[in-house]
């Protein structure tokens, strides 16, 4: 149960982070949900760069940093995609 529930919260947090990002996002639901989990271990890691914990340990960063990791995983995706007709493979 608890694998169902972290891919709903990816699902909800890549659906919030692409409704934050301007612009269009051609992706599905499973892009999505891969972005929203995606995000929350890079938000984790940057949440844990600047509190006491271990840099290098992977925890969830809880909502706002797991946003804030997948709006960084969606804008380096349009610079890498930018120039090759389509927002993303």
């Amino acid at each position: 149960m608890s694998l169902f529930l972290f891919l709903v919260f990816g699902l909800v947090v890549g659906l919030m982070a692409r409704a934050l990002m301007p612009g269009e996002q051609n992706m599905g639901v499973v892009m999505t949900t891969i972005l929203g989990v995606l995000g929350s271990f890079l938000g984790g890691l940057l949440v844990g760069l600047f509190n006491d914990a271990e840099p290098l340990r992977v925890h969830a960063a809880g909502l706002l940093g797991s946003i804030a990791g997948a709006l960084i995983l969606l804008a380096l995706g349009k610079v890498t995609y930018r120039g090759r007709g389509r927002a993303y493979p």
